[in-house]
This record gives structure tokens, C-alpha cells and sequence, in this order.
């Protein structure tokens, strides 16, 4: 089953609710605890994760607190799951460095590596805002077809039940 985890699921009701506030008003993690109903300890840790990450930044100090590192329509789904979950593979063989070790011979690693770059791409075109509810969310089939993107690389593997 293709299932991201309960932490990484927290994150992004996290960052929703970060991006659900006024442009540069911070929250404290009991603040983020209180409104998202998620433990303390718990944002406490994926609040210094998603800092780690790049998504949030956080200020010290009497008015400090987290708020979003740039808009929600900035951060893509795909981000949000490289920084919660590491870079991501549907397979083995869809992996920056794949260990498999029938991969010479294997005659479906092909087509899985289109089914991870679909995925991907449906990641990446899925940003914070249409997560949260603040855009509308135009699905399209993915053009497997098309060339990758800059940047682009066929990576999606989802954590385990």
C-alpha cells in the first residue's frame, strides 16, 4: 500500500496551519499544538524538521515563533515529502542508487519507473495552498511522455504500512 506516514501527514496539517496566518505573523509550537490539536512534543520536533528542510523559518525572542520560509503555493506536496520522508522511490530500481540486484534482466522496472514519475509529477504540481484549501486543485493526467523537468528526478517511494 502506497501510505505516507502519520508523522509526515502532521507536517502538512502543520504547515497548513502556518499558512493559514497573515504573511510573516509567527507562531510559537504551542501555538501550532493548540490550534492543529497535535502534541507538543510532536510539532516540536517536525517544526525543527521543516526548519531543517527549508520550509519554515523560526525567530527567538519574546515575538518569536515559525511561520512559513515562502508562500504555501511555493511549497509542492513533493517538497513537503522530501523533507518528512527523504528522497522518495516507488521501487528499488527508482532510486537515485539502486541496489537491485536483478535489475539487468528485469523486464518491469521500466514501466514502474513511469508509474514513480507520474507520481512525482502529480507531487510536484500540488502545492501547500491547494493541500490546505486556499487554491483550487486542477487535475490533469501526467504527460508520461514529456520530457523530465530541470531538477526533475523519477523519485517517489512511499513509507511502509
Amino acid at each position: 500500500m502506497l501510505r505516507i506516514s502519520k508523522l509526515t501527514d502532521y507536517g502538512t496539517v502543520i504547515l497548513a496551519a502556518l499558512a493559514s496566518q497573515p504573511e510573516n505573523t509567527r507562531l510559537t509550537a504551542a501555538d501550532v499544538a493548540q490550534r492543529t490539536r497535535i502534541g507538543l512534543a510532536t510539532v516540536s520536533k517536525l517544526l525543527k524538521s521543516l526548519q531543517r528542510g527549508g520550509l519554515v523559518t523560526s525567530t527567538r525572542g519574546s515575538y518569536g515563533g515559525y511561520h512559513l520560509a515562502r508562500p504555501a503555493s511555493q511549497i509542492s506536496a513533493a517538497t513537503i515529502l522530501d523533507t518528512l520522508e527523504g528522497k522518495l522511490a516507488l521501487t528499488e530500481c527508482s532510486g537515485q542508487h539502486s541496489n537491485c540486484g536483478i535489475e539487468s534482466t528485469c523486464r518491469v522496472g521500466h514501466a514502474w519507473r513511469h508509474v514513480n514519475l507520474a507520481i512525482r509529477r502529480s507531487l510536484e504540481d500540488m502545492s501547500l495552498a491547494q493541500l490546505a484549501g486556499f487554491e483550487r486543485v486542477n487535475l490533469r493526467s501526467p504527460d508520461l511522455a514529456a520530457p523530465m523537468r530541470a531538477g526533475e528526478a523519477p523519485l517517489v517511494r512511499m513509507s511502509r504500512p
